[in-house]
């Protein structure tokens, strides 16, 4: 790893428990929001097949609706345009015309032409005209109602409305047509007896008058107007047969009516036009009366009128946005196939739904799913008897991300509160622990740079940091042990001072007899003097100074070139005047070459007698300690060597540091394990080393020395 890398790594170390809460509440709030966009594009791509399958279901409910009879007939016949109104108006029948005469071919055919308008209980009613133009321009209307036995009309009577009746209004272009039609009654008793008559029920005819002629004398019935009844013989409920007085039963009729502004415009021109362009504007009334009632039993202008199947009635298969588009497939034109007009163009109604937020919209829409972007789109082709048509349904994949999005607009405000409560245990981490623990660094930070500079330990308030959790017994319990550091710093300082001082006295007292003896031993050839001036040198290294070992570090040698051979001769020759016999100089005596070091001279004395020292404790008894010498041309090496015990492998270092020594209660007999301390020392100073190595029968010292230039 670079040194640019770790410097930036160390600078940081003492904010990583700031960074890593941080960090993490980071990475909640940022697991937390992609959890929520994670479930959002997984429902989105739910919905979206869902979507997908309504829209399927869409195209085969519309396909099948529009291959019906009821769809077919609503293709025939375009919805209604807007201002026609509720009232009854003809439809384009998938026939040419109806049998009118035959209940049950009428019958079948308005059933499956889907053509019937219902009107609760009381009946229903169908209105059309035939796809065939050379039909005739005849309005069927086919239809059933619930009454009481029906009352025959008798021909040649002036009064219609003391029996069944039929009221036809028919109005278009500005002409109104009006017929009323009562019923009467055929016999079919010559044909068949009274018991087969009576199950097949009443059967007669229809007979139209115009309604302002119908009650003059001499009326004539409308000569193409055609009208037939058939009414059950059974009663609608089977309790009520055999109570005629209450027996209600279902009348079937069929009409055709001529209307002359039709067949009129027949004739007008080679090809008319058919069905009529205002076919949705014709308005029909018909009105079913019973003998002198003037309340209908059916009436087409009835509110609770349910009209046939109509295009219109597609809208509510259509999903929200969707697009239902029917065009009428002509032949071949110069108009291309975009440019055919929409025979009808239906939109699926979008429900008012719950405010959503549009951010949250836009951010589900950009949600990737898989062919979300693909058109959902079909085309069909429905084939009648009168044309094809082709079906173009479109889907809108925006209610999707609408829908969705209202949904997690709901779900936001949980989401809000999961982030909120991690912006709350965030802030009470931060300000209740993470600060307190800053401010606690910082202090004691602060202490520590105190305590190793020259002020001591000044301040350490911690006062507002206690508390009854865990930082606030630990700031109390920092804050008593601070106290009482400070009390004891106080107390070290008072008894350095005073350790000073005594010193002081001490260094006093002994240089005056020191000064004495140097002026008896001046002599130039005496050797006292030499001794006596190491005295000196030694009284003022630890004259002034607090503490020993603050006195040696703090020594200035005067370092000078000696002869480092005839300075170990010296010494060896006067160690038993020290109390260490049988010393022996092993180097070249003979050559008498002087090996030239940088050294001070009492200093050097200093540490060889200090090592001796150790060595004579530590011999066998009756051996030697030996000092050898060996040059090169930067260094000298001198070793000291005692038999012996070995040194402890884990006391190889620690021997030369301050108060290290191995005779427990040295201190009491004068051993205060700073020889060695001081060996070292002075070594440094003068540019050398010292150490200790366990070697074959005993230990040795080695102390290596810069040569001189001379």
């Amino acid at each position: 790893m670079s040194a640019p890398v770790l410097q930036r790594l160390l600078s940081i170390a003492p904010y990583r428990l700031r960074i890593l809460f941080r960090t993490v509440f980071l990475l909640l709030a940022a697991a937390t929001v992609a959890l929520v966009l994670f479930v959002l594009q997984q429902e989105k791509q739910l919905s979206y097949k869902n979507y997908q399958g309504g829209f399927n279901k869409t195209r085969e409910q519309i396909s099948s609706t529009l291959r019906n009879p009821a769809g077919q007939l609503a293709l025939l016949n375009p919805p209604a345009q807007e201002g026609s109104g509720r009232f009854l108006h003809p439809l384009l029948l998938p026939y040419s015309a109806l049998d009118f005469d035959d209940q049950n071919k009428v019958q079948q055919a308005v059933a499956l032409s889907g053509c019937m308008a219902s009107y609760g209980n009381d009946g229903s009613l169908c209105v059309g005209i035939g796809n065939n133009p050379w039909a005739g321009g005849f309005i069927y209307v086919a239809g059933s109602f619930n009454s009481k036995a029906l009352v025959a009309h008798q021909r040649g009577e002036l009064v219609l409305d003391q029996s069944h009746r039929v009221k036809v209004t028919v109005a278009l272009r500005g002409q109104t047509y009006q017929w009323i039609a009562p019923f009467e009654e055929i016999s079919d008793a010559p044909a068949l007896n009274s018991r087969l008559a009576a199950a097949r029920g009443l059967r007669g005819r229809l007979t139209g008058f115009n309604a302002g002629e119908a009650d003059k004398p001499h009326a004539r019935p409308v000569k193409e107007f055609r009208g037939w009844i058939w009414q059950n013989a059974s009663c609608n409920e089977p309790e009520q047969d055999g109570r005629d007085e209450e027996c209600s039963r279902s009348s079937f009729f069929s009409l055709r009516l001529p209307v002359g502004v039709l067949q009129d415009a027949l004739f007008e021109k080679k090809r008319p036009v058919w069905p009529p362009e205002d076919l949705d504007q014709i308005k029909v009334q018909v009105v079913v009366l019973a003998p002198q009632q003037s309340t209908p039993l059916l009436d087409s202008d009835s509110r609770d009128a349910v009209p046939p199947f109509s295009l219109s009635d597609l809208q509510a298969l259509l999903l929200p946005g969707e697009t239902l588009r029917i065009r009428k497939l002509d032949k071949p034109t110069k108009e291309t196939e975009t440019e055919r007009p929409d025979f009808v163009k239906l939109v699926g109604k979008v429900e008012q739904e719950d405010e959503s937020w549009h951010l949250l919209t836009s951010v589900i829409r950009r949600l990737p799913v898989e062919a979300y972007d693909t058109p959902l789109e079909s085309r069909e082709v429905i084939t009648t008897s009168l044309g094809s048509y082709e079906v173009l349904l479109k889907g809108d994949v925006r209610s999707v991300s609408k829908s969705l999005s209202v949904i997690a607009t709901r779900v936001s405000w949980f989401v809000g509160a999961i982030l909120l409560a991690l912006l709350l245990a965030w802030l009470a981490i931060e300000i209740g622990i993470i600060r307190r623990i800053t401010v606690l660094t910082r202090r004691a930070d602060s202490v520590s740079k105190t305590v190793k500079g020259a002020g001591g330990l000044e301040k350490f308030d911690l006062s507002d940091l206690r508390g009854s959790d865990e930082l606030g017994v630990l700031a109390n319990c920092l804050h008593d042990l601070l106290r009482r550091v400070r009390e004891d710093v106080e107390r070290e300082g008072i008894r350095a001072e005073q350790e000073k001082e005594m010193w002081h006295a001490v260094g006093h007292e002994i240089m005056s007899p020191l000064q004495s003896l140097m002026a008896l031993h001046d002599a130039p050839d005496d050797q006292s003097s030499r001794y006596i001036n190491r005295m000196q040198q030694a009284i003022r290294v630890l004259y002034g100074s607090a503490s020993p070992s603050e006195a040696f570090q703090s020594t200035v040698l005067q370092v000078a070139e000696i002869d480092i051979t005839a300075f170990l001769q010296h010494v060896a020759g006067n160690a038993p005047c020290v109390g260490i016999p049988q010393v022996q100089f092993a180097g070249d005596a003979a050559a008498q070459m002087p090996v030239m070091v940088r050294a001070d001279d009492y200093s050097l004395e200093d540490v060889v007698t200090h090592v001796l020292r150790n060595a004579d404790r530590h011999r066998l008894p009756g051996t030697a300690i030996t000092i050898t010498l060996e040059a090169s041309e930067t260094a000298a090496t001198i070793t000291i060597f005692n038999q012996g015990p070995h040194i402890a492998e884990d006391l190889l270092d620690k021997i030369f540091e301050y108060g290290v020594s191995d005779q427990h209660e040295s201190g009491a007999n004068g051993n205060r394990g700073q020889g060695l301390f001081v060996a070292k020392t002075y070594m440094a100073k003068m540019g050398g080393t010292i150490a200790a190595h366990n070697v074959a029968g005993g230990v040795s010292f080695i102390l290596n020395l810069q040569r001189g230039l001379g």
